[in-house]
């Protein structure tokens, strides 16, 4: 008889143990069940598409062009949600603490996502750990310009004149750690110059600066620029990245200008939530990768001064990794912070 009680004591012992690994199991099953039927019928509601630049500038058009495309891929509409402010930041905060199923979307850009966590001491996410690259979209080029009052009309010009006036010349940049910024303090650096940065609340504001005369020169984008080169009101100096524009093909690098190997270029890609399913990603990316490949949607980059750039999401991963320690290497030299 305490024999057989003793069988029952350990029976009950272990089946105390071992029902609720049953239970666990079976959960972890039916949650992970459900996550792949979720992913094979994605998507099944809009998806949000949320953007750190105000509306009406040229990568805020670029989202607008993609969204009804992709709309009729995937069978549900992509809000544009813009979230400008803090260099980025409250863009790539909102995604990198969204729900990792698909629906909410991040239109990311270079400074974002590879310089501010060099500079930003207090974020509360990781980019590399709260993040996934879906693909690469395009890349820009910018130019240096000055406002047609400025007497300088080549970059070896302006150099001198920045030399001879220490501390006297301005330039407008869209934000602290902005790649404007960081494509003007690279120019000082590389050129022995001290030029006074004055901040602006985005690219519109900072071309602004330069047409009145607030301030002399900037970095800006083609779409920026353009209009007001036309008019006369500024002057284009170089293009910054190693090849000229075919934009403006008459004006020459700065690589080409006295500084060789000048490279500042701004490149545009999509990320999601770190934990989404691989399944939806592999979506979004051949989704995305058959509306940028149309000579219409390439034709209209064109126009905004973008060329389309596509990869996998392994390849924009190490474009973000490489990046990353580029700018982290060359900030302690720019001694760049975000104040």
């Amino acid at each position: 008889m305490a024999m057989i009680m003793k069988q029952a004591q350990i029976f009950n012992h272990k089946y105390r143990i071992v029902w609720p690994l049953f239970f666990i199991f079976s959960f972890s099953f039916s949650f992970a069940a459900d996550l792949s039927n979720e992913a094979n019928h994605y998507p099944t509601k809009p998806i949000r598409l949320i953007l750190p630049f105000p509306a009406g500038g040229g990568t805020d058009n670029l989202a607008r062009i993609m969204a009804p495309k992709l709309h009729k891929l995937l069978g549900q509409p992509v809000i544009i949600d813009n979230r400008p402010g803090a260099s980025g930041n409250i863009a790539t905060e909102a995604v990198a603490k969204a729900n990792p199923d698909g629906y909410t979307v991040l239109m990311g850009y270079n400074s974002a996502l590879t310089f501010n966590p060099l500079i930003f001491q207090s974020l509360s996410f990781d980019i590399q750990k709260d993040l996934k690259p879906v693909s690469l979209l395009a890349t820009a080029k910018y130019f240096l310009v000055v406002n047609s009052s400025v007497p300088a009309k080549s970059v070896k010009e302006l150099i001198a004149l920045a030399k001879e006036k220490p501390g006297e010349l301005n330039y407008s940049s869209a934000g602290n750690g902005g790649t404007l910024h960081l494509a003007a303090e690279l120019f000082k650096f590389r050129s022995g110059t001290e030029i006074t940065h004055i901040p602006y609340k985005g690219g519109g504001p900072a071309t602004l600066g330069v047409l009145t005369g607030e301030v002399q020169m900037t970095f800006g984008s083609v779409t920026s620029v353009m209009p007001h080169i036309k008019t006369g009101k500024i002057r284009a100096i170089a293009a910054t990245s190693l090849t000229r524009s075919s934009v403006l093909p008459d004006v020459p690098t700065l690589n080409e200008s006295g500084l060789s190997g000048f490279n500042v270029t701004s490149w545009y890609g999509l990320l999601v939530p770190k934990n989404t399913p691989e399944m939806i990603v592999t979506k979004l990316e051949k989704a995305v990768h058959e509306v940028m490949e149309s000579s219409e949607v390439k034709e209209s980059m064109a126009k905004q001064g973008l060329d389309v750039t596509l990869s996998t999401p392994a390849e924009f991963d190490e474009i973000i990794k490489a990046e990353t320690i580029m700018w982290r290497e060359l900030n302690k030299k720019l001694k760049i912070t975000a104040n």
